[in-house]
């Protein structure tokens, strides 16, 4: 009979008494790693600092890489060995002051038994309140219990208490009471309208088409077909080497074409000839042959909405593909032909982009659209960023951006925008973006998420408010000056309620032109969605009952 030796397993490692464990989940860009080391060991420190004080001590479960400048768990496999050295069942902390890959930590995650606090400063920098709420939307997909903290140094009465009660009690709840379920809607107009887009999506079914899939580190982003297609969604899986395949077949007269349109609509570029700082004709025309050849891809494949990955698959080989995003998710856009010449593709339609291929965005956005051109509305939607925010003129007003582009409309139209080189930080081949600042307006904004094995939305309303140039400059200045930004107070829920409850580092928004008919297509939102199976939920001041 043959015998086989049996695996040696590590002993299992002891936890010391009072004492908190930290990881750092990083980028998996190491010039972006490099970059937000310096604000993550403030970070560290103030909150090893507000430990201490609480009778507590802080053990970092990994060292920092001196060879590498930085103290940032890089990759799946140096989590898992991380993970390997933590007593399983003590207090464990995920510090966050960057965007971070959640697949990094993950793993390690799944299989901790203490309970787990996820920390994040509160700046707009470079961001870790982004990376905190990402993590976040992948703990909660994954089925993970956790906690959630956010400061600007650890020293506020807040903080110190909720560090507190985490600490003695291994829970923190916050208030969360603006959200609520759906209530039986009325019948009318809007109700019946999204049943009836329910039941055509249900009966004639949509794609969504995939380039590449999760390379953004965001495995909350990734819906299985299990959850997609009873809603009548389903993926077309693409390669975005085939994208790059087809920039090469676009002709440098087609890409030109798309230039001259924006030019003559009035959008601005700021160009330079230095390939490796500055943004350059060359790049421009290689994000037009990229829109190009999004759209006729499209048309090969009959998509209803379309996602490009980009980081990490294409940021090596092609410039950003944010400039070709933005120009979709308008209705009004340079035209685009068939191969042959003979057929423009789209025509006077936006073609919904979900960015970085977030497939909770593609729901939305594709749910968004049909609703909107419905209802006679301008469809152009967008995700965004949860960035930051701070108060301003007694309200609380959220930055939201999103890497490189908007749809035009949301700026008041090309005029009002522009194109800045991406940071070369996370866009070495450089590329342009599809800038402004978003007009003052009605918006309602969204995200759909898993919990529970379940889809979910949750729903709000939101005004854009205008800021003075000065207060504009100086929340560009204190996140990322190149991207577009928005303006936005939520009705009836507070800062750290939103932070509570938000299950993504990105939220969809969709103007409408007054609160009136804002609160009919939300109606209209929430009846398809509920009639589809996915449990919805209401946001602070939502109005499901508008007047006539």
């Amino acid at each position: 009979m043959t015998s086989y030796a049996e695996p040696v397993l590590s002993d299992p490692v002891p936890a010391v008494p009072r004492a908190v464990y930290t990881v750092a989940s990083g980028d998996l860009r190491e010039s972006a790693n490099l970059a937000g080391w310096p604000t993550q060991q403030r970070l560290e420190s103030g909150l090893a600092a507000a430990v201490t004080s609480l009778g507590w001590q802080v053990r970092r479960a990994h060292a920092v890489d001196e060879a590498r400048g930085h103290g940032f768990i890089g990759s799946q496999r140096a989590g898992i060995e991380v993970f390997k050295t933590l007593p399983a069942d003590a207090p464990l902390v995920v510090v966050e002051a960057v965007w971070q890959y959640s697949h990094h930590v993950l793993a390690g995650l799944r299989s901790h038994r203490g309970p787990i606090l996820l920390v994040a400063n509160w700046s707009g920098q470079f961001p870790g309140l982004v990376g905190l709420l990402n993590l976040a939307g992948s703990l909660t997909k994954a089925g993970i219990g956790y906690s959630a903290l956010w400061s600007e140094d650890f020293t506020d009465e807040w903080a110190l208490a909720g560090l507190k009660t985490w600490l003695e009690t291994g829970e923190l709840t916050h208030d969360v009471s603006h959200v609520r379920d759906l209530p039986a809607l009325p019948d009318g107009p809007e109700t019946a309208l999204g049943r009836a887009l329910a039941a055509q999506l249900a009966a004639e079914k949509a794609i969504i088409g995939v380039f590449d899939e999760g390379c953004m580190g965001m495995y909350n982003a990734i819906f299985d077909d299990e959850l997609l297609n009873p809603l009548g969604i389903y993926k077309e899986r693409l390669s975005q080497s085939a994208l790059v395949a087809e920039m090469a077949t676009v002709t440098d007269e087609e890409a030109k074409a798309v230039r001259t349109w924006l030019d003559d609509a009035g959008m601005r570029f700021h160009t330079g000839t230095d390939e490796g700082s500055e943004l350059t004709d060359a790049q421009l025309l290689s994000q037009f042959k990229m829109y190009i050849a999004a759209l006729r891809i499209a048309d090969d494949f009959g998509l209803d909405a379309v996602g490009i990955q980009y980081q990490q698959g294409l940021k090596d080989t092609v410039p950003a593909s944010d400039l070709a995003e933005g120009l979709l998710n308008n209705v009004r856009r340079p035209p685009v032909f068939s191969r042959d010449g003979e057929r423009e593709l789209y025509p006077g339609a936006a073609l919904p982009h979900f960015n970085e291929v977030d497939e909770g965005v593609a729901v939305d956005a594709l749910v968004t659209n049909r609703v909107w051109t419905a209802m006679g509305l301008d469809p152009a939607t967008t995700l965004h960023d949860v960035r930051w925010g701070q108060e301003y003129g007694g309200d609380f007003v959220w930055v939201f951006e999103i890497s490189g582009s908007v749809p035009a409309s949301h700026n008041g139209g090309y005029d009002k925008c522009y194109s800045m080189r991406q940071p070369p930080m996370f866009f070495p081949l450089g590329g342009g973006t599809l800038s402004g600042v978003s007009k003052p307006g009605e918006i309602v904004w969204s995200r759909v998420f898993i919990m529970g094995g379940a889809l979910h939305v949750d729903l709000g309303r939101a005004s854009v408010v205008e800021l003075p140039a000065e207060e504009t400059r100086r929340r560009l200045d204190a996140t990322t000056p190149q991207w577009p930004i928005m303006h936005a107070v939520l009705h009836g829920v507070g800062r750290d309620q939103f932070m509570a409850r938000h299950k993504a580092n990105h939220l969809n928004v969709v103007y409408a032109p007054d609160a009136h008919t804002a609160d009919n297509a939300l109606l209209a939102k929430a009846a398809l969605f509920d009639q589809l199976g996915v449990h919805v939920h209401l946001c602070g001041d939502v109005n499901v009952r508008p007047e006539p």
